[in-house]
């Protein structure tokens, strides 16, 4: 995955560059589900190759979901090195993780890693000094631009945010996740694709699936259950996935009761915080755990489906929510506290301490404890690691990075003229003979300068899911019946882009291509200009935009805003020491 390339594998797409179109500030017909990622990434790809930073950002949300878990568990529950490394593992490498990182959603998992901070900044505004609350303010606003990298991370970070920063912080809480959210809040206002009803048929497509050996309620258990058969790893598709799902089960279930224990004497006499909020803190997480596992449960069952369907199609905005695996997120940061809790206590069990599990400490053990804790935190990672084993070198080598040909380079920088772009063949979806072998999401419209048409129709277990697309579903009609040039025109068509290298519908298309002007051909990709493309634009577009423009900078403010904690006040001049000792007065 680090090496030269790009990612892409079915919903992930990096390019070497990417544009500020109307659809990457959410401006467009389909719903602003990618935004502020993808205005991140053109604003970004024009001074760092594209793939270098969707690596980096994906890398580091890793990394920052293990850090922060195992900072929540030194928060909450005061244990050592072993522990937390316990709860960062636990963050890491779970079912939940591989299959987000197979079906492509790596900005997804930036909302994943924010949690865990999200947790203590929350804390941290709750019982802090005024002084103290400012900057964990600060803290939580990064925290939640971070998460809000997706509308689905933002959603998250708010669910996690608002139940535990206090009544009192409340309402400052929910206008900071505002501005957070305001990049596709702000788009779906302006464009109206978040005020559609969405597709019913999508509540059963994207429903929780069971995994072998397991009810659905015991595969979300284990942080596993996504929607797609085909984006699990190869041991989740076995009974082993059964083995796997009670060992993780097993190491949560050993801490549980530390985790919700309000007696424990040990915090009361070592935390500087308010031992009762930080009970309270835990308990909350460990409900938010049973909610993210339970409700994408029951919407699995047919009165759930049922439920759904009637929602989705008569509230806007339902449709966010239609995939109910993605918020089993929310079960990892009491997943990780109860593990690390669960290693404590079996260490202390270890080492002989005549003290309860829960109040002693690795200091109080002496060497010991330290090797007991030692030990056991090494058998809690190994197990770890062993019941889900190809979630190493990219997925079992599935997060392969892939290499464009130059036509996508020469066919971006000779579009020139007006007008939006329309694909064949027909559909979203591409397979490539330069890419993995699992159908991938188009790349053209993070790949050339202009807004490229698309449906939004999603197949998905043998069916389809209606996107927001109409008029890209009025043109690809077109294109598909051969109409002439002009009827393209009329939408506002200016180019038309054929993808050689993958299959797909294609219908009469070529009585339409035989009457366009060809501008670029070889066997991977072919340019044609539409003449007279329609201007559709409205009065407000210019205005739109820098609505929407000035949206996603307050993000990206918000986003940066943290660092100035880290930054010196003000820098220190260098003075040289002096040479003569000082004069001492002689008594």
């Amino acid at each position: 995955m680090l090496g030269p390339g790009y990612l892409l594998l079915r919903d992930a797409v990096s390019t070497p560059r990417s544009f500020m179109t109307d659809s990457a500030l959410g401006l467009g017909d389909a719903a602003p589900r990618a935004v502020p990622q993808d205005w991140l990434l053109a604003v970004t790809s024009a001074v760092v190759d594209g793939g270098i930073v969707v690596k980096a950002i994906l890398v580091g949300a890793l990394w920052a979901a293990g850090w922060g878990a195992a900072v929540l568990a030194r928060r909450l529950l005061r244990v050592s090195l072993g522990p937390q490394l316990v709860a960062a593992t636990v963050a890491v490498w779970n079912p939940y993780v591989a299959e987000r990182l197979l079906q492509g959603h790596w900005s997804l998992l930036t909302g994943y890693a924010a949690l865990p901070w999200t947790v203590v900044a929350a804390g941290r505004i709750r019982g802090g000094s005024p002084g103290g609350r400012a900057s964990a303010w600060l803290v939580l606003g990064g925290c939640l631009a971070a998460a809000g990298l997706t509308p689905t991370g933002g959603i998250l970070a708010g669910c996690v945010a608002l139940p535990l920063v206090g009544r009192r912080n409340l309402p400052g809480a929910l206008a900071l996740w505002c501005v957070a959210s305001a990049p596709w809040l702000v788009a779906a206002a302006l464009s109206g694709a978040g005020t559609q009803a969405s597709d019913p048929a999508g509540i059963a497509a994207f429903a929780a699936r069971a995994e072998p050996g397991l009810a659905t309620i015991g595969s979300l258990a284990g942080l596993g259950g996504i929607w797609n058969a085909q984006a699990v790893p190869g041991s989740r598709t076995t009974l082993f996935a059964l083995f796997g799902t009670i060992v993780l089960l097993a190491l949560v279930i050993s801490g549980i009761r530390l985790v919700a224990d309000g007696s424990n004497s040990r915090y009361r006499e070592t935390t500087p915080s308010d031992p009762a909020q930080d009970v309270r803190a835990r308990r909350t997480l460990l409900f938010l755990a049973g909610v993210a596992i339970v409700l994408p449960a029951l919407g699995a069952t047919g009165w759930g489906l049922h439920i759904g369907e009637y929602l989705v199609a008569r509230i806007p905005g339902v449709g966010l929510l239609r995939d109910t695996q993605k918020y089993v997120a929310l079960a990892m940061p009491a997943y990780a506290l109860c593990a690390a809790a669960g290693c404590r206590a079996l260490a202390a069990r270890f080492s002989g301490d005549p003290k309860t599990p829960d109040t002693a400490t690795d200091e109080e053990d002496g060497a010991g404890g330290i090797r007991a804790t030692a030990m056991t935190a090494t058998l809690f990672i190994a197990l770890l690691i062993v019941v889900l084993p190809d979630l190493a070198w990219g997925v079992g080598g599935v997060l392969r990075p892939v290499h464009y040909p130059a036509a996508w380079r020469q066919v971006a920088a000779r579009m020139d003229g007006p007008g939006d772009v329309a694909v064949l063949p027909g559909g979203m979806f591409r397979e490539f003979t330069y890419s993995a072998d699992v159908p991938v999401l188009d790349p053209a419209p993070r790949m050339v300068p202009r807004d490229v048409l698309q449906t939004g129709e999603l197949p998905v277990r043998g069916g389809t899911v209606s996107g927001e697309g109409v008029r890209a579903g009025e043109v690809e009609g077109l294109l598909l019946r051969g109409a002439a040039p002009s009827e393209l025109a009329a939408r506002g068509v200016g180019w038309l882009l054929v993808e050689h290298a993958t299959p797909g519908p294609l219908g009469a298309s070529k009585s339409t291509v035989a009457r366009l002007d060809p501008v670029y051909s070889d066997r991977y990709l072919s340019l044609y200009r539409v003449p007279g493309p329609a201007d559709l634009t409205t009065k407000s577009h210019a205005t739109d935009r820098r609505i929407a423009i000035a949206a996603h900078l307050v993000w990206a403010v918000l986003l940066v805003a943290p660092l100035a904690l880290v930054l010196p006040a003000t820098p220190r001049r260098w003075r040289p020491r002096s040479r003569t000792a000082p004069n001492h007065a002689a008594g």
